[in-house]
């Protein structure tokens, strides 16, 4: 078994079709195909069932995926492990984002990683704060940018307060408070909103906010990304509250809340065995000065 045909089995299971395998795995199909094959007939079982139209993992492959992911992994950490020891920091960086991020240039600490660390590939998800800190915690991101909540600490990382922000009200052009210099949370209460699903880190600074202000309100459009909730205010639909940086080129205007939520983004990662990559990563992306906290 090598370590490039559980490449090409994973490849396959994740995008179901052997041609936009291939493609990701910059090797033609026949190759891929061929070394899949060769691979199931050493195992004695099919790992995916074919048919010109579509590409289905088998109860076989099933069982046997999560553990070619974990040897794939553990095989790409030994080796950057022993190139690391030789002072050498190569491989795969994945980090996770929030949808909302704002408090880091990605260009420019990817442009510094590329030029401090040419041999380190950086891979970027876009993941919810709950995923990203259970991703670091099983070692599937090496690091995440996450937001919270004022007053909420990620648990079983090592993080860093990297930003902290109010949100502004996100108001359609033409609403009858779009020309004022300043709101409460008592001004908006009243109006229907757009937030990110209930229950999650994206919408808990603003539910908490109007619940310490002893304040309703109503949400009747949930949406996954700021530019689908901009797109919902843009229309007339409702107003929202959100960073004033992700609202940048929405046909919205965004008017200051006094007493408004307070967001807090932390870069994480595993604090007690961080990855080559993750070490060489936190050099460029902490600021210089700032403070570590293990919870």
């Amino acid at each position: 078994m090598e370590l490039q045909q559980l490449r090409y089995v994973l490849a396959v299971a994740e995008h179901r079709n052997f041609t936009r395998a291939a493609s990701a795995c910059f090797v033609v199909q026949s190759a891929l195909s061929h070394q899949v094959a060769k691979l199931e007939a050493e195992l004695g079982v099919a790992l995916f069932a074919r048919t010109s139209r579509r590409v289905e993992v088998t109860v076989a492959g099933a069982a046997f995926l999560p553990w070619a992911r974990q040897a794939l992994d553990a095989a790409e950490r030994a080796a950057t492990e022993a190139r690391a020891a030789e002072g050498i920091v190569a491989g795969p960086l994945t980090i996770g984002l929030i949808p909302t991020m704002t408090a880091l240039d990605l260009p420019r600490f990817i442009t510094k990683m590329r030029d401090t660390y040419p041999e380190v590939s950086v891979k970027l998800r876009i993941v919810g704060s709950d995923e990203s800190i259970a991703g670091v915690r099983d070692g599937k991101l090496d690091l995440a940018l996450i937001g919270l909540a004022d007053g909420i600490a990620p648990q079983g990382v090592a993080h860093e307060l990297i930003a902290s922000e109010t949100l502004v009200a996100v108001l359609p052009q033409g609403h009858r408070l779009a020309n004022r210099s300043a709101l409460t949370l008592a001004d908006l209460a009243d109006e229907p909103f757009a937030d990110f699903a209930v229950g999650g880190p994206g919408r808990a600074q603003s539910d908490r906010a109007f619940a310490a202000a002893g304040l309703g309100r109503t949400v009747p459009y949930e949406a996954s990304t700021p530019e689908l909730i901009c797109s919902l205010v843009e229309a007339g639909l409702c107003v929202a509250l959100l960073s004033q940086a992700v609202v940048q080129n929405h046909g919205v205007r965004t008017v200051e809340v006094t007493d408004g939520p307070r967001r807090n983004q932390h870069l994480i990662w595993n604090g007690f065995d961080p990855t080559p990559t993750a070490q060489a990563a936190l050099g460029i992306a902490l600021r210089s000065g700032g403070e570590h906290t293990t919870q």
